[in-house]
């Protein structure tokens, strides 16, 4: 099974990710965000970084956790390379993720080639049945 797929979109960036749970269809959709800026399959696993982030919904849920990506390239230089131990669950009236990020602090051995500027609620789906699927759209 893919990763993940891209389509055209106008001005911005489409994909669908996949997983034959939402964890993992979501832990793709991370590593396509991270794909739109560097060669994630390059980027050393040096540093873990713990994440948590909630949502009132699925998609809230989904858009934390891919903005958690650049905000941590914005305020630490981290370079995404791997998401593990990923875990969603609901709490109340929310849903909560917790994940492991796996990557470096940029340097000049690694290349950006891109720039999201923010993850986007247009087109957003989530199919939770398997093989669970997430479409996203980011504003590059």
């Amino acid at each position: 099974m893919k990763k993940y797929r891209f389509f055209q979109h106008t001005a911005d960036a489409k994909f669908q990710a996949y997983g034959q749970t939402l964890e993992e269809a979501f832990q793709h959709a991370a590593l396509a965000v991270a794909s739109l800026m560097w060669n994630w399959k390059r980027i050393d696993q040096k540093t873990e970084v713990p994440v948590q982030v909630d949502g009132r919904d699925l998609k809230q849920l989904l858009v934390n956790f891919l903005e958690e990506i650049l905000y941590l390239l914005d305020t630490r230089s981290f370079l995404l390379s791997q998401v593990e131990d990923i875990a969603i669950r609901r709490k109340n009236s929310m849903y909560i993720l917790q994940a492991i990020f796996k990557g470096d602090e940029y340097s000049s051995d690694y290349e950006i080639s891109g720039d999201v500027k923010a993850i986007t609620y247009n087109e957003m789906v989530i199919r939770e049945n398997a093989p669970c699927m997430v479409q996203v759209v980011a504003d590059i």
